[in-house]
């Protein structure tokens, strides 16, 4: 770096300046590249994609929206907004639509926070959560976690007259840990009118149907409760990157007057209305996710490897003794040509996260860390 761009870098706030980025998982095509590895030989079990993809229905209508990519999209979403709204009872006016649901979280921060202000999350929960909180000059608060998962009592204890926003990942990423409805509407109830809570619901459809809550019908008591879902994950979108949120009319508002115009292409717009239609494709996609789990469960315990139970289409898998890092078997597994999640970053240095994939993937992914491990 040469010094006029030291110099230029040094205008932005310290805070800015102090934040290291996001790492997603690594592509494929990244992979091949550093090991000189056939992409088509490569199984990616890192970024809690979807492995079946879209629908077909959602492939027709991805290919309509592509004769109309000349045009600026619906900048309203209206189209989206009206099936969101429909399918959870609430009004036009309280649906935001974001690039991803990360977008989601990022507009709360960016519509709610100031310098000075204080967020408060789980450890081990999602990534974004301080990043966001950080881009904006804010303090968060790290609770520490209950069995790997939120702890609620210490959260709420945790709130200053500082704090606007609390974070709850229902289930959570990394560790795939969920928390009863009952005990996340007693939490929401329990939080002062002046703090938002954001409620992260991405991997929701992955979730048993007795398991999942109905949490947009809280916020006709609760208007300080903003709910984020996704099209990511069960519904196969990653690559569109959409995703949306629910909440009281107000705090959408705010959300959409920081939001950037047009942030959810056509084509992105196209693909989730048809997405959500398609019932039955993500109750498949939820089923078949059901069954990918036990198969890793299964071959794990054969093996003799430790895992965390999950709730979503991921799994939390120990291959380090305490202390001695997961590392080297994330490095050996990539060289096999199997990508993983290394979790070090959550304070979790000795596990791996593996996303569900297809029954061939994950036996793919059995075998090399068998013979990673040497069982």
């Amino acid at each position: 770096m040469n010094a006029n761009a030291s110099t230029v870098s040094a205008l932005s706030p310290e805070y800015v300046r102090r934040i290291s980025p996001y790492v997603p998982g690594k592509p494929i095509e990244e992979l091949a590249r550093e090991y000189g590895l056939v992409e088509s030989q490569i199984v990616k079990l890192a970024s809690n994609e979807n492995p079946r993809g879209p629908s077909p229905k959602v492939r027709a209508a991805i290919a309509a929206a592509a004769a109309g990519v000349t045009r600026y999209p619906d900048g309203n979403g209206f189209a989206l907004k009206q099936a969101l709204a429909a399918r959870f009872g609430v009004g036009l006016d309280q649906i935001v639509l974001g690039n991803g649901s990360n977008d989601i979280l990022e507009l709360a921060t960016q519509a709610f926070l100031r310098p000075g202000d204080d967020t408060v999350y789980a450890q081990h929960a999602f990534a974004v959560y301080p990043l966001a909180t950080q881009a904006r000059g804010a303090r968060g608060i790290e609770v520490r976690a209950r069995d790997l998962g939120h702890d609620l009592a210490a959260m709420r204890a945790a709130l200053t007259p500082q704090t606007r926003i609390v974070f709850i990942a229902n289930p959570n990423n990394p560790t795939g840990t969920w928390l009863p409805p009952a005990e996340v509407q007693a939490f929401v109830a329990s939080i002062p009118a002046g703090v938002l809570v954001v409620l992260d619901e991405a991997y929701n459809e992955y979730l048993q149907a007795d398991e999942q809550a109905d949490s947009a019908s809280w916020i006709a008591a609760h208007p300080n409760l903003l709910v984020s879902r996704t099209f990511s994950k069960a519904y196969g979108l990653a690559g569109l990157r959409v995703g949306y949120g629910i909440a009281d009319a107000g705090v959408a508002d705010m959300l959409n007057r920081v939001r950037q115009p047009f942030n959810v292409n056509s084509i992105a717009q196209a693909a989730a209305l048809a997405a959500l239609a398609d019932e039955a494709y993500v109750a498949e996609s939820a089923r078949l996710n059901s069954e990918g789990l036990v198969q890793l469960m299964t071959g794990l315990d054969a093996i003799g490897v430790a895992y965390l139970p999950s709730h979503g289409n991921f799994l939390m898998v120990r291959v380090a003794d305490a202390g001695k890092g997961a590392a080297p078997v994330y490095e050996a597994l990539l060289r096999s040509g199997v990508i993983v999640r290394p979790v070090a970053n959550y304070g979790l240095p000795d596990w791996i996260r593996v996303t569900v994939g297809l029954p061939e993937e994950n036996a793919r992914f059995l075998s090399a860390l068998g013979a990673v491990l040497g069982r």
